[in-house]
């Protein structure tokens, strides 16, 4: 039968014989010796190549012949060993080969290298475009899928790896699960979630899971571990790799770096590691830069709104951002939107929020303006400032006596802030409405903005003031749009438009895979 000459060629179980040394690669002759030797050794060679830069050879063998080929040309450049012209011959074992016709190798050679396969050798005849390329074989199956993807155009498998699974992280899967079948047939991209781990457990599947991953996890007893998670990406030679944070641990985004270093690209719903001390924060830059790999967070401020990418790209297009404000957090606008309007107690409105779901999971952490101070601080990074969160003056809405208790008790003691905020409120210029907001101003070309997070009182027709619901609003000032700034504004809260914010990111990374 006659082989197709389109097909992907594997050959597993070679070693690559390295032949080291200095000077002697233009002598006429070493080739011819070196060919000598392994025929007369009754060993087969598959690819010879010549390293000029490295001044050595190359040579694939058989596993089973490693050993054979590095006696006999020991044997044979033993005079070359002892004058020091010959430095080193010695064997690559568990090495494959895969031999494919590829008509743009550069874009191979980039989707391996973005998934942390280097060849160890490579070999072009261009005459016919066809290339062997030969890696270790703990990434060739990984190799050939890659290769797969590229040359017959079939579906791109992209893996996930989904930490946590509260109300954003479980709203997320459903909607992977949902529409992968669509996305494969529109993008030509197959989401497979492998990995889905809370803080106690991780659970993996290979082939994907499916509507039963909740019961996976509940029968899963592998302690969640980043570690586990890496060495089932190495031993499963998964490709296209992204983990997605969806906690707000402090201690998940430690990781960020290993898992960089490891081939995944991070989509991240928690704000923790933008908001780190600078140095920390440039630090992931660095790491990312130097391995090829992205990482994205456009639901850290606004929820799903395109906020983040549009502040970006009036930044790097050279558009001088003057000043950004808004209401920020779509569980404080929900609040003081209801508040302002109706004549229920404080208490009972955040409680409302709280069961709605808008809250983190300790509501302190929005009333006390530290989630609104990250998503500023967030912002400001954007602009390349480099302000700390110490920076931030921040109008914390929770009495000092409330600060330090247990969650638990904070939630029983909520109707003590009531007296205070029913004051601040009758308290108010008729026709005026609370918003708590972030403000971002002063000479933004400078290292550092200033940066306020408040409670103020505006007219109920002014922008800010005819806000709804659990809505967001954000006022973008530039040089050039004056005193019209850019608004973006809507739904700034809730699982599902964070889920599908963070399911935008897992695309945009997915098509640029």
């Amino acid at each position: 039968m006659k082989s197709n000459a389109n097909e992907i060629k594997f050959l597993k179980n070679r070693s690559i014989i390295k032949f080291e040394g200095e000077d002697f690669l233009g002598e006429i002759g070493i080739d011819g010796r070196v060919f000598k030797a392994l025929t007369f050794a009754r060993i087969s060679v598959g690819i010879i190549s010549q390293q000029a830069v490295e001044n050595g050879l190359s040579i694939l063998v058989h596993e089973d012949d490693s050993e054979k080929a590095v006696n006999c040309l020991i044997e044979e450049f033993a005079a070359e060993r002892k004058s020091g012209k010959v430095s080193q011959i010695y064997s690559i074992n568990n090495v494959s080969v895969i031999g494919f016709v590829a008509e743009d190798l550069n874009k191979i050679l980039s989707e391996l290298a973005r998934n942390n396969v280097f060849p160890l050798l490579l070999n072009q005849n261009s005459s016919e475009k066809r290339i062997n390329i030969v890696v270790t074989s703990s990434q060739d199956e990984k190799t050939k899928n890659i290769i797969e993807s590229e040359i017959f155009k079939k579906p791109k498998t992209v893996h996930l790896a989904i930490i946590g699974h509260g109300n954003v992280g479980k709203t997320l899967i459903e909607q992977v699960l949902h529409s992968s079948e669509e996305i494969k047939r529109r993008k030509n991209i197959h989401l497979k979630v492998v990995a889905v781990a809370n803080s106690r457990k991780i659970a993996f599947n290979k082939k994907g899971f499916d509507n039963q991953w909740s019961n996976e996890i509940f029968a899963s007893e592998k302690t969640s571990n980043v570690e586990e998670l890496i060495n089932f990406s190495k031993e499963n030679q998964l490709e296209n790799l992204i983990v997605v944070d969806n906690t707000a641990s402090t201690d998940f985004v430690k990781n960020y770096h290993a898992l960089a270093e490891n081939g995944f690209d991070l989509v991240s719903s928690n704000k923790i590691f933008n908001t780190l001390p600078i140095e920390e924060y440039r630090k992931l830059r660095y790491t990312l830069n130097k391995n090829n790999k992205r990482y994205l967070y456009e639901t850290n401020v606004g929820a799903g709104l395109p906020l983040i990418d549009t502040i970006k790209l009036l930044h790097l297009s050279g558009e001088n951002i003057t000043r950004i404000k808004g209401v920020f957090s779509g569980t404080l606008s929900y609040v003081f939107n209801n508040f302002s309007l109706r004549n229920d107690k404080f208490s009972t409105i955040v409680n409302e929020a709280l069961e709605k779901g808008f809250t983190e999971p300790d509501p302190r952490e929005d009333l006390s303006g530290n989630d609104v101070a990250r998503k500023l601080l967030i912002l400001a990074r954007e602009l390349d400032l480099i302000n700390e969160f110490n920076d931030i003056n921040i109008q914390n809405l929770v009495p000092e006596a409330l600060l330090s208790i247990s969650k638990q008790e904070f939630l029983s003691r909520l109707e003590d802030l009531d007296e205070e905020y029913d004051k601040i409120k009758k308290n108010q210029e008729p026709g005026h409405v609370l918003r708590y907001v972030g403000d971002l101003h002063g000479d933004l070309q400078k290292e550092k903005g200033n940066l306020d997070v408040k409670l103020i009182s505006v007219p109920a027709t002014s922008a800010l003031g005819q806000l709804k619901g659990s809505d967001s609003i954000f006022e973008i000032y530039t040089e050039s749009y004056g005193e019209n700034p850019i608004v973006i504004m809507g739904a700034g809260a809730g699982a599902k438009v964070t889920a599908r914010g963070v399911f935008g990111d897992i695309l945009r990374l997915s098509e640029t895979k």
